[in-house]
């Protein structure tokens, strides 16, 4: 008889029980490749053609491990169980039959790693230097699968230049939205996507392409839906900074990014919460290698349908929730932001109390 899974997740909103913690250890500047520079800000872009595989500076590094040795605290002091990937020296070069790599780092578990009821999918994400990186998970992964968990890996992209668009040029305002991956073959990262029950919503993105969305859709079978969300943002990765599924029943978008008018008939149900405007960071260093829109704000981790984690810099974000009838916890994260986002990005929910359950007729 198969034991009763540990990982167990269904939504961004009931109570969190276990998750896993990102960590800072060993990481490096990613690559200059195209595919890389054209999903970042264009400041971190230019920094990456200069520093690409050199370690981020040690005042960066050290704030940012402060920050997040606290909130690993906060999380354990209300009973949440965290658990972290081993540490890996991302400056190892490594190489598969067609292009050869560094790595970069394994801060964001919410990339790499889709979880989806009791079963967690290992995700083909489109940067080459990211291509091992759910290796140093692979402890967990074992452990879970061992205990019960269901452990799948979608197919290992190619990652040849036929993915990637030639000559590709970024949209710029009023022009027609456009992605430089093709659809040579399925990519995805798993924070394109999130999660509501039965329906799971998702951005195409420069890393995340319509292959990848139906591997998925055919994978996850006539349960799940999926369904797109439009982005206006010229520079597309990962929708956390686009959307948040707070509660049932409320949605938070970003109004640069979202028009309202277009979202999916399914969420216009639900009580759309727009995004404040965020607050402006006066860090120079902090400005110059963060790969994050200013929209980090709207990166919060849900522990329930009331209590969420914010960045304690984004105070007009911490009083919108209080007003929406959320409970806030401010936290400091904010020099996490040059090694890939905040909270939703740092974690990966691996059990949550609750059940599968469709909230949309």
């Amino acid at each position: 008889m198969m034991p009763e899974s540990p990982v167990t997740s269904h939504n961004e909103w009931d109570p969190l029980e276990e998750v896993v913690v990102g960590r800072l250890d060993g990481a490096v500047i990613p690559s200059s490749l195209p595919v890389v520079a054209y999903s970042v800000a264009p400041w971190a872009a230019r920094l990456h053609g200069l520093a690409a595989g050199r370690r981020y500076p040690r005042i960066l590094m050290e704030r940012a491990q402060q920050e997040l040795d606290r909130f690993v605290a906060l999380l354990q002091s209300l009973g949440i169980t965290v658990k972290r990937p081993d540490a890996v020296d991302h400056r190892r070069r490594f190489a598969t039959p067609d292009w050869s790599s560094r790595g970069f780092c394994n801060t964001c578990p919410r990339d790499s790693m889709l979880v989806i009821g009791d079963e967690i999918i290992e995700t083909p994400m489109a940067w080459p230097c990211r291509y091992f990186e759910t290796h140093s998970y692979r402890g967990l992964l074992k452990d879970y699968f061992r205990r019960g968990a269901r452990w799948t890996a979608a197919p290992k992209p190619q990652l040849t230049d036929e993915l990637f668009e030639k000559d590709f040029r970024a949209p710029e305002a009023g022009e027609p939205l456009r992605y430089i991956v093709t659809e040579f073959e399925p990519v995805f990262d798993a924070a394109d996507f999130v999660r509501a029950g039965r329906d799971l919503f998702v951005t195409r993105s420069n890393v995340t392409n319509r292959m990848g969305i139906e591997w998925l859709r055919r994978h996850l079978g006539p349960g799940y839906r999926i369904h797109e969300i439009e982005s206006r943002c010229r520079t597309p990765m990962h929708i956390d900074t686009t959307l948040a599924l707070l509660a049932p029943g409320k949605v938070l978008i970003n109004p640069e990014y979202i028009d309202v008018d277009r979202l999916p008939d399914t969420l216009r149900s639900w009580d759309v919460l727009v995004a404040p405007e965020p607050n402006p960071i006066d860090e120079r260093l902090l400005k110059l290698t963060s790969m994050c829109s200013k929209w980090l704000s709207m990166n919060v981790l849900m522990l329930d349908e009331k209590r969420v984690i914010v960045e304690r810099h984004h105070t007009d974000m911490v009083r919108a929730l209080k007003k929406w009838g959320f409970e806030p916890i401010p936290c400091d994260l904010l020099h996490y932001a040059p090694f890939g986002g905040s909270f939703h990005c740092a974690t990966l929910d691996v059990r949550r109390r609750g059940t599968l359950e469709s909230y949309f007729s």
